[in-house]
């Protein structure tokens, strides 16, 4: 199976530790960063992702507002110039471990985060990363146990 994901997700993937907008919200989430986990693939998708699934049945989710898709915008063209290619739209990764700890190297020195500005969570995303990723739920057998608190 193959995740979909809107290109912000990518960001935020890399600090997930279990809160958000909902407990239906958090318990698909973890579902994910488990899939994520194991190695399942990822297509980048335009507008309401895997993700955004529990928040669609809102009377006006916050995904389908024009902020989330300026988001999608900037952290596909961060992610892009930090991979050397185009993601948007048909895209597909697969996160490994090595690709995992780039994209967290990249967040954590401030060169993805274009899409963060103004986000709610960005606090809480800064902390995760200033604190090595230790309760990040996304992770990889061989990850350094340092950078994301699993062994």
């Amino acid at each position: 199976m193959t995740i979909r994901l809107r290109a912000h997700h990518l960001l935020c993937l890399l600090t997930y530790v279990g809160k958000g907008y909902s407990p239906a919200f958090t318990a698909n989430y973890d579902v994910i960063a488990h899939r994520l986990s194991r190695g399942e693939g990822i297509l980048i998708v335009q507008g309401p992702d895997d993700i955004c699934a529990p928040l669609l049945v809102e009377p006006e989710p916050h995904c389908l507002g024009e902020s989330a898709a300026e988001r999608d915008l900037a952290a596909a063209r961060d992610v892009g110039d930090l991979l050397g290619r185009t993601i948007g739209p048909g895209a597909r990764l697969e996160l490994d471990t090595e690709l995992l700890a780039r994209l967290r190297l990249a967040f954590s020195a401030g060169l993805t985060r274009n899409a963060c500005v103004g986000c709610e969570w960005g606090g809480l995303c800064t902390n995760v990363a200033a604190g090595g990723y230790q309760d990040a739920r996304v992770r990889h057998p061989g990850y350094p146990r340092a950078a994301c608190g699993f062994p």
